[in-house]
Protein backbone atom coordinates (compact mmCIF):
# COMPACT_ATOMS: atom_id res chain seq x y z
CA UNK A 1 0.00 0.00 0.00
CA UNK A 2 1.50 2.72 -1.07
CA UNK A 3 2.05 6.31 1.16
CA UNK A 4 -1.14 8.07 -0.48
CA UNK A 5 -3.51 5.97 0.20
CA UNK A 6 -2.16 4.98 3.48
CA UNK A 7 -3.14 8.84 4.41
CA UNK A 8 -6.24 8.57 3.08
CA UNK A 9 -7.12 5.49 5.16
CA UNK A 10 -5.28 7.00 7.84
CA UNK A 11 -7.38 10.52 7.95
CA UNK A 12 -10.96 8.74 7.21
CA UNK A 13 -10.29 6.47 10.32
CA UNK A 14 -8.67 9.19 12.58
CA UNK A 15 -12.13 11.26 11.54
CA UNK A 16 -14.41 8.34 12.00
CA UNK A 17 -13.16 6.44 15.26
CA UNK A 18 -11.66 9.23 16.94
CA UNK A 19 -13.16 12.72 16.11
CA UNK A 20 -14.30 12.93 20.03
CA UNK A 21 -10.90 12.08 21.14
CA UNK A 22 -8.27 14.91 19.82
CA UNK A 23 -8.38 14.32 15.66
CA UNK A 24 -9.68 17.51 13.76
CA UNK A 25 -11.53 17.81 10.73
CA UNK A 26 -9.41 21.20 9.98
CA UNK A 27 -6.08 19.32 10.77
CA UNK A 28 -7.13 16.38 8.77
CA UNK A 29 -8.21 18.70 5.67
CA UNK A 30 -4.61 20.11 6.00
CA UNK A 31 -3.11 16.82 6.04
CA UNK A 32 -5.12 15.96 2.89
CA UNK A 33 -3.92 18.76 1.03
CA UNK A 34 -0.46 18.42 2.04
CA UNK A 35 1.88 16.80 -0.89
CA UNK A 36 2.80 13.22 0.50
CA UNK A 37 6.44 11.55 0.44
CA UNK A 38 7.68 8.56 1.48
CA UNK A 39 11.19 8.43 3.20
CA UNK A 40 11.51 4.77 4.04
CA UNK A 41 9.71 2.34 1.40
CA UNK A 42 9.67 -0.30 3.90
CA UNK A 43 11.82 -3.33 1.45
CA UNK A 44 14.72 -5.48 3.02
CA UNK A 45 15.68 -6.76 -0.04
CA UNK A 46 19.11 -7.06 0.78
CA UNK A 47 22.16 -6.51 3.58
CA UNK A 48 23.20 -3.16 1.62
CA UNK A 49 19.58 -2.38 1.36
CA UNK A 50 18.76 -2.60 5.15
CA UNK A 51 22.41 -1.14 5.50
CA UNK A 52 21.88 1.98 3.77
CA UNK A 53 18.70 2.72 5.63
CA UNK A 54 19.39 1.42 9.29
CA UNK A 55 22.28 1.04 11.78
CA UNK A 56 23.54 -1.74 14.03
CA UNK A 57 22.66 -1.36 17.35
CA UNK A 58 20.82 1.55 19.36
CA UNK A 59 22.01 4.72 19.25
CA UNK A 60 24.01 4.89 21.89
CA UNK A 61 25.45 1.50 21.62
CA UNK A 62 24.71 -2.42 23.10
CA UNK A 63 23.32 -1.74 25.97
CA UNK A 64 19.80 -1.21 27.42
CA UNK A 65 17.60 -1.23 30.48
CA UNK A 66 17.40 -5.22 29.94
CA UNK A 67 19.24 -8.30 30.01
CA UNK A 68 20.25 -8.30 26.64
CA UNK A 69 23.12 -7.05 25.03
CA UNK A 70 22.88 -5.83 21.52
CA UNK A 71 25.02 -7.30 18.46
CA UNK A 72 25.28 -7.11 15.08
CA UNK A 73 27.16 -5.18 11.65
CA UNK A 74 27.94 -5.74 8.68
CA UNK A 75 30.11 -9.01 9.15
CA UNK A 76 27.76 -10.02 11.83
CA UNK A 77 24.81 -11.22 11.30
CA UNK A 78 23.80 -14.01 13.98
CA UNK A 79 21.50 -11.82 15.77
CA UNK A 80 20.24 -9.73 12.83
CA UNK A 81 19.82 -11.19 9.79
CA UNK A 82 17.32 -11.50 6.67
CA UNK A 83 15.22 -14.21 5.63
CA UNK A 84 13.69 -12.88 2.13
CA UNK A 85 12.23 -9.89 2.69
CA UNK A 86 12.06 -10.11 6.46
CA UNK A 87 14.00 -8.83 8.95
CA UNK A 88 14.70 -11.30 11.94
CA UNK A 89 16.33 -10.75 15.33
CA UNK A 90 17.06 -13.67 17.50
CA UNK A 91 17.69 -13.84 21.26
CA UNK A 92 20.05 -16.19 22.43
CA UNK A 93 20.48 -17.28 26.00
CA UNK A 94 24.12 -17.19 27.68
CA UNK A 95 25.36 -18.77 29.96
CA UNK A 96 28.71 -16.89 31.14
CA UNK A 97 29.36 -14.04 33.28
CA UNK A 98 29.29 -11.11 31.33
CA UNK A 99 28.72 -8.38 34.00
CA UNK A 100 26.04 -5.70 33.70
CA UNK A 101 24.23 -3.61 31.34
CA UNK A 102 26.15 -0.19 30.98
CA UNK A 103 22.80 0.91 30.98
CA UNK A 104 20.54 1.98 33.76
CA UNK A 105 19.16 0.40 35.93
CA UNK A 106 22.24 -2.06 35.29
CA UNK A 107 21.07 -5.61 35.23
CA UNK A 108 23.11 -8.64 34.46
CA UNK A 109 23.57 -9.52 30.67
CA UNK A 110 21.98 -12.96 30.43
CA UNK A 111 21.12 -12.78 26.69
CA UNK A 112 22.79 -11.56 23.00
CA UNK A 113 20.14 -10.33 20.97
CA UNK A 114 19.59 -7.91 18.36
CA UNK A 115 19.04 -3.76 17.61
CA UNK A 116 18.40 -1.40 14.71
CA UNK A 117 17.73 2.33 14.27
CA UNK A 118 16.69 4.09 11.37
CA UNK A 119 19.33 6.37 9.64
CA UNK A 120 16.08 8.88 9.15
CA UNK A 121 14.90 10.60 12.11
CA UNK A 122 11.20 11.57 12.81
CA UNK A 123 10.99 15.06 13.29
CA UNK A 124 7.40 16.85 13.47
CA UNK A 125 7.59 20.67 12.55
CA UNK A 126 5.89 23.21 10.22
CA UNK A 127 7.70 21.78 7.27
CA UNK A 128 6.71 18.09 8.03
CA UNK A 129 3.63 18.45 10.02
CA UNK A 130 1.93 14.65 10.00
CA UNK A 131 4.33 11.35 9.72
CA UNK A 132 2.88 8.23 9.32
CA UNK A 133 5.48 5.08 10.78
CA UNK A 134 3.87 1.57 10.31
CA UNK A 135 5.34 -2.05 10.23
CA UNK A 136 4.30 -5.96 9.96
CA UNK A 137 5.48 -7.84 13.09
CA UNK A 138 5.42 -11.27 14.66
CA UNK A 139 6.47 -10.78 17.71
CA UNK A 140 7.48 -13.00 21.11
CA UNK A 141 4.64 -12.33 23.67
CA UNK A 142 6.39 -15.11 26.00
CA UNK A 143 7.46 -14.58 29.89
CA UNK A 144 10.66 -12.79 30.11
CA UNK A 145 10.93 -11.49 26.45
CA UNK A 146 10.24 -7.65 25.27
CA UNK A 147 10.44 -6.93 21.65
CA UNK A 148 9.64 -2.93 20.95
CA UNK A 149 9.39 -1.13 17.80
CA UNK A 150 9.41 2.74 18.76
CA UNK A 151 10.60 6.30 18.56
CA UNK A 152 12.77 8.18 21.20
CA UNK A 153 14.25 11.52 21.49
CA UNK A 154 17.89 12.27 19.81
CA UNK A 155 18.66 15.38 21.92
CA UNK A 156 16.58 14.61 25.14
CA UNK A 157 14.13 12.24 26.64
CA UNK A 158 11.17 12.58 26.57
CA UNK A 159 9.87 12.20 23.83
CA UNK A 160 8.77 8.77 23.19
CA UNK A 161 6.39 6.57 21.50
CA UNK A 162 5.72 2.92 21.67
CA UNK A 163 3.98 1.47 18.40
CA UNK A 164 4.97 -2.02 19.54
CA UNK A 165 5.98 -3.11 22.91
CA UNK A 166 4.86 -6.66 24.59
CA UNK A 167 5.79 -7.47 28.26
CA UNK A 168 5.63 -11.11 28.18
CA UNK A 169 1.99 -11.28 27.70
CA UNK A 170 -0.54 -11.15 24.22
CA UNK A 171 -0.97 -7.52 24.85
CA UNK A 172 0.94 -4.38 22.92
CA UNK A 173 1.57 -1.34 25.36
CA UNK A 174 0.85 1.80 22.81
CA UNK A 175 2.40 4.43 24.90
CA UNK A 176 3.15 7.71 24.76
CA UNK A 177 5.51 10.03 26.71
CA UNK A 178 5.08 12.60 27.75
CA UNK A 179 1.46 14.02 27.54
CA UNK A 180 -0.26 17.07 28.46
CA UNK A 181 -0.18 16.50 32.33
CA UNK A 182 3.64 15.05 32.68
CA UNK A 183 2.57 11.65 32.38
CA UNK A 184 2.46 7.98 30.15
CA UNK A 185 -0.45 7.55 28.30
CA UNK A 186 -0.90 3.55 27.93
CA UNK A 187 -3.38 1.78 25.71
CA UNK A 188 -3.04 -2.03 26.57
CA UNK A 189 -4.39 -4.07 23.42
CA UNK A 190 -5.00 -7.61 23.74
CA UNK A 191 -3.17 -9.22 20.32
CA UNK A 192 -4.69 -12.43 18.70
CA UNK A 193 -1.29 -14.88 18.12
CA UNK A 194 1.08 -12.06 18.23
CA UNK A 195 3.87 -14.36 16.88
CA UNK A 196 1.63 -14.59 13.71
CA UNK A 197 1.85 -11.15 11.31
CA UNK A 198 -0.18 -7.97 12.68
CA UNK A 199 0.36 -4.11 11.16
CA UNK A 200 1.00 -2.00 13.93
CA UNK A 201 1.01 1.85 12.87
CA UNK A 202 1.48 5.62 14.44
CA UNK A 203 -0.12 8.32 12.63
CA UNK A 204 1.36 11.64 14.26
CA UNK A 205 0.04 15.29 13.47
CA UNK A 206 1.25 18.61 14.48
CA UNK A 207 -1.86 20.20 16.40
CA UNK A 208 -0.15 23.25 17.75
CA UNK A 209 3.49 25.19 18.19
CA UNK A 210 4.94 22.61 20.87
CA UNK A 211 2.28 19.63 20.88
CA UNK A 212 1.22 16.22 18.26
CA UNK A 213 -1.31 13.74 18.68
CA UNK A 214 -0.66 10.07 17.66
CA UNK A 215 -3.06 8.05 16.98
CA UNK A 216 -2.37 4.24 16.87
CA UNK A 217 -3.73 1.44 15.21
CA UNK A 218 -3.53 -2.68 14.69
CA UNK A 219 -4.25 -3.94 12.02
CA UNK A 220 -5.72 -1.13 10.29
CA UNK A 221 -8.10 -0.55 13.36
CA UNK A 222 -7.81 2.02 15.23
CA UNK A 223 -6.95 1.95 19.18
CA UNK A 224 -6.05 5.37 20.61
CA UNK A 225 -4.80 8.35 20.43
CA UNK A 226 -2.25 10.19 22.75
CA UNK A 227 -1.40 13.71 23.16
CA UNK A 228 2.42 14.02 22.66
CA UNK A 229 3.35 17.35 24.93
CA UNK A 230 6.75 18.96 23.52
CA UNK A 231 7.40 16.57 20.84
CA UNK A 232 6.98 19.32 18.10
CA UNK A 233 10.25 20.05 16.66
CA UNK A 234 12.05 17.49 18.35
CA UNK A 235 14.06 14.93 16.73
CA UNK A 236 13.52 11.20 16.99
CA UNK A 237 15.13 7.81 16.83
CA UNK A 238 13.29 4.93 14.98
CA UNK A 239 14.31 1.71 16.79
CA UNK A 240 13.39 -2.32 16.56
CA UNK A 241 14.85 -3.93 19.18
CA UNK A 242 14.47 -7.28 20.65
CA UNK A 243 15.23 -6.99 24.56
CA UNK A 244 14.42 -9.57 27.14
CA UNK A 245 13.40 -9.51 30.84
CA UNK A 246 13.42 -6.06 32.71
CA UNK A 247 9.83 -4.97 32.10
CA UNK A 248 8.71 -8.14 31.36
CA UNK A 249 8.10 -9.05 34.84
CA UNK A 250 9.66 -12.15 34.19
CA UNK A 251 12.95 -15.12 33.64
CA UNK A 252 13.29 -15.46 30.38
CA UNK A 253 13.20 -18.37 27.84
CA UNK A 254 16.43 -20.54 27.65
CA UNK A 255 15.78 -21.28 24.15
CA UNK A 256 15.89 -19.10 21.01
CA UNK A 257 13.77 -16.35 21.21
CA UNK A 258 12.50 -14.55 17.59
CA UNK A 259 11.52 -11.20 16.30
CA UNK A 260 10.85 -10.36 12.67
CA UNK A 261 9.73 -7.90 10.85
CA UNK A 262 8.85 -6.39 7.15
CA UNK A 263 7.11 -4.27 5.49
CA UNK A 264 8.23 -0.87 7.53
CA UNK A 265 7.28 2.18 6.18
CA UNK A 266 7.87 5.88 6.85
CA UNK A 267 5.98 8.58 5.10
CA UNK A 268 5.28 12.20 5.54
CA UNK A 269 3.57 14.97 4.43
CA UNK A 270 5.25 18.50 3.62
CA UNK A 271 3.45 21.73 4.18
Amino acid sequence: MDGHTTRRTLLTGAAALAAGATASLAGARAARAAAWETVLDGTFASYSTLESNWNYLYPWGSDHNGTARMYGSSSDHNHIYLEGSTLTLLATRINWDEGNSGADPHLPIRYHSGAVHARHQVLVNDTFPNYEVRGEFQAPSSAGTWPAFWLTGVNSWPPESDIVEFKGDARNWFNTYRNENGAWSNTIVPVSSPGSWHEYRAWITKVNATDVDIHYYLDDVWKGAHRGAGFVGQPMWIIYNLQMEGSSGGSGPTTNTYFRARNVYVGRSRA
